[in-house]
């Protein structure tokens, strides 16, 4: 007999040799019906592999992540067959799961796949999927396998079969397709009942330029008609909130092929948008004791061959600049810390001195491949909200909460209420991608896991996913879609400092290293306002918006008139513009409507009359006409009620 122990803690014993189908079906038959794959040890594994000790057990449903990426690897292995069924010849690269569907790169030889063909590979997908046929894993001899994709004429298996091991090679077969694969996999095909391809797209074999290009192709499944259905009406919803399309549509910001790929221009309004997000954080950090900084934007080589980071990421940053002086190498600063490490050295700290926080609004540049370049998302310059606090040993777990309480500020501040955080950890078995002694690492660790318990944080534990210099404390939001977002970052770093030999004068007289935490609520501004315009969907709340309000006159008659209501409203710090165009004012509404301003001020001859406007407000239409103070009063108040004090 063996040890099971289930997610709830309870421990149940079962023959050697039980399948995770069989521990399912001991406890539901219900369940086991939804049984997509088993979680052994933390391995994902065939729902149907014996276990033989005893073992940490999870079964995976639709409702897993694991479970999703198991039913999705599957799809792709039935996309294959059909696609095999309907184009015979055709060979196969890859065909992984990923965070929204799947996608398998084929080349199909001198044909080229295009969309009409969508409907046709999808009615053949569901086709295969109701003869239920179960996918079998077998384990083959590298000879065999290599002869099977000899005859099948598969130089792309072939290739990927160079790098396997003998004794390490399994197939799973699923109808009539046969795919080299480690798996796992659903037990049966059944299991799909809906299907979308998404799109085809240019993809090079092994991600190497001068490889073949094959065709990828985009597709997504679902366990109900009704699932798939919800997923491509919030498609439609996040085309409609796309911040590259908002960001034109409301004149936030733009790309120039001149400028260069991946650098934005940040437009007038784009501009009020980023300068009130950064005084908004300008004041909390005030508050929170920080000195702001400002450093270059070009550094010597050397500072980041001290820093370890030209080692790590030289080859992946833009490429030195080279000045008439012989030997003499700058680059584009691609991170602040080592700048602010060498303003720490700039006179000598004593323990009183400490903490000492240092934050710059700092420009940064790294070289990001043009295909992976989206939007405001992924860029080659960004500007961080970066800050860097030096403190002693006894001062990090204080520290690192009082961060913690400036991140949630600055989402509930914005909106973001739902977040997780991710504690990422390093790799225990791939310690040499790190630098840095064992024993720092299990202190910087050990108070990251401790800060985020004492703050109730919910958080999940990701080993390999820390900084090459020490580990973090990343902050997950779901957006308006439900879709997941990286944002702020808190990361423990012993190493920088010892690298940049920083020192304190201890209590004890003595010479100290101190500790460095970097921190970033935003991360970086550019992917920060694009997700905030994503969730928001470019309404944004009123102590934001670029412009908050829009004087409308009905005629050049009432232009005097909205000159001096515009002029009482700028005293009062409330932003906009008057609309003097020679237009009909349901024209002029209309247009502030799809510029989203959040008030539009109506001024004609009653108004003016009585020293009145007619407000409109987006979302809730007509107010009805008031005193231009009784507006302000509410305009303040809505102000007031969006930020929450620090």
């Amino acid at each position: 007999m063996i040890k099971i122990k289930l997610p709830d803690g309870s421990v149940r014993e079962y023959a050697q040799g039980s399948t995770g189908m069989d521990i399912a079906l001991s406890i539901s038959e219900g369940l086991a019906r939804n049984v997509l794959a088993a979680k052994v040890n933390g391995k994902v594994v065939d729902a149907s592999l014996p276990i033989n000790e005893d073992s940490d057990f999870q079964l995976l449903t639709w409702n897993d992540l694991d479970g999703k990426a198991t039913f999705w690897h599957s799809s792709a292995h039935l996309m294959a067959e059909a696609i095999e069924a309907l184009y015979p010849g055709t060979k196969f690269g890859i065909g992984p799961a990923i965070e929204t569907g799947f996608y398998y790169d084929i080349d199909m030889g001198e044909k080229t796949l295009s969309s009409e063909e969508f409907k046709k590979i999808e009615d053949k997908m569901l086709e295969l999927a109701r003869q239920k046929n179960e996918y079998s894993r077998s384990a083959v001899s590298k000879e065999d396998a290599i002869k099977y994709f000899e005859e099948k004429g598969d130089e792309y298996k072939l290739e990927l079969l160079e790098g396997l091991e003998d004794g390490s090679i399994t197939f799973y077969q699923q109808g009539n397709f046969t795919d080299l694969c480690r798996g796992p996999h659903i037990p049966n095909t059944g299991f799909v009942k809906a299907v979308k391809l998404m799109s085809v797209a240019g993809a090079y074999w092994r991600g190497d330029i001068s490889r073949k290009q094959m065709t990828r192709v985009y597709a997504v499944t679902f366990p109900k008609q009704k699932e798939l259905e919800e997923y491509l009406t919030l498609l439609e919803e996040a085309k409609r909130r796309d911040h590259r399309k908002l960001g034109k549509e409301l004149e936030l910001f733009a790309f120039s092929e001149k400028v260069g790929m991946g650098l934005p221009l940040w437009l007038p309004k784009g501009t009020m948008l980023r300068e009130r997000l950064e005084n908004f954080l300008r004041r909390a950090q005030v508050r929170a004791g920080y000195s702001p900084v400002i450093t270059p934007h070009i550094a010597s080589k050397e500072l980041y061959v001290t820093s370890g980071h030209y080692a790590k990421y030289g080859a992946d940053s833009f490429q030195p600049i080279h000045t008439p002086d012989e030997g003499e190498e700058f680059f584009l600063k691609p991170m602040n810390c080592p700048h602010h490490c060498e303003i720490y050295k700039t006179k000598p700290r004593s323990y009183r001195d400490l903490p000492l926080r240092l934050a710059e609004f700092g420009t940064v540049y790294r070289y990001e491949q043009s295909g992976e370049l989206h939007g405001l998302t992924r860029v080659r310059g960004f500007t961080q909200d970066d800050a860097h606090i030096f403190c002693r040993p006894d001062q990090v777990e204080d520290e690192f909460m009082k961060v913690i309480d400036l991140v949630i500020y600055v989402f509930k501040a914005l909106g973001f209420d739902n977040y997780s955080a991710q504690i990422s950890l390093r790799d225990p078995e791939n310690k040499e991608k790190y630098i840095g002694k064992d024993e720092d690492w299990d202190k910087a660790e050990a108070a990251i896991i401790k800060s985020a318990a004492a703050k109730g944080l919910p958080t999940v534990v990701e080993l390999g996913e820390a900084a090459f210099y020490g580990p973090k404390l990343d902050f997950m939001v779901k957006d308006a879609l439900g879709r997941k977002w990286q944002l702020g970052t808190i990361q423990v770093d012993y190493q920088l400092p010892q690298r940049f030999e920083l020192e304190y004068t201890g209590s004890d007289n003595q010479k100290h290293c101190p500790v460095m935490i970097h921190r970033a609520p935003f991360g970086s501004l550019e992917r920060f306002i694009a997700i905030l315009i994503e969730n928001t969907a470019g309404n944004f709340p009123l102590w934001l918006s670029p412009e908050q309000l829009a004087v409308l006159p009905i005629s050049e008659k009432y232009e005097d008139y909205a000159n001096e209501v515009f002029l009482r409203l700028q005293e009062q710090d409330l932003r906009g513009y008057i609309d003097h165009r020679d237009e009909k004012i349901g024209r002029k509404i209309r247009d502030a409507e799809v510029n989203k301003l959040p008030f539009m001020l109506i001024v004609g001859e009653k108004e003016s009359e009585q020293g009145m406007v007619s407000v409109r407000k987006k979302g809730e239409g007509d107010l009805g006409m008031m005193p231009i103070d009784e507006f302000i009063k509410i305009a303040q108040e809505e102000v007031n009620k969006n930020i929450v004090k620090y």
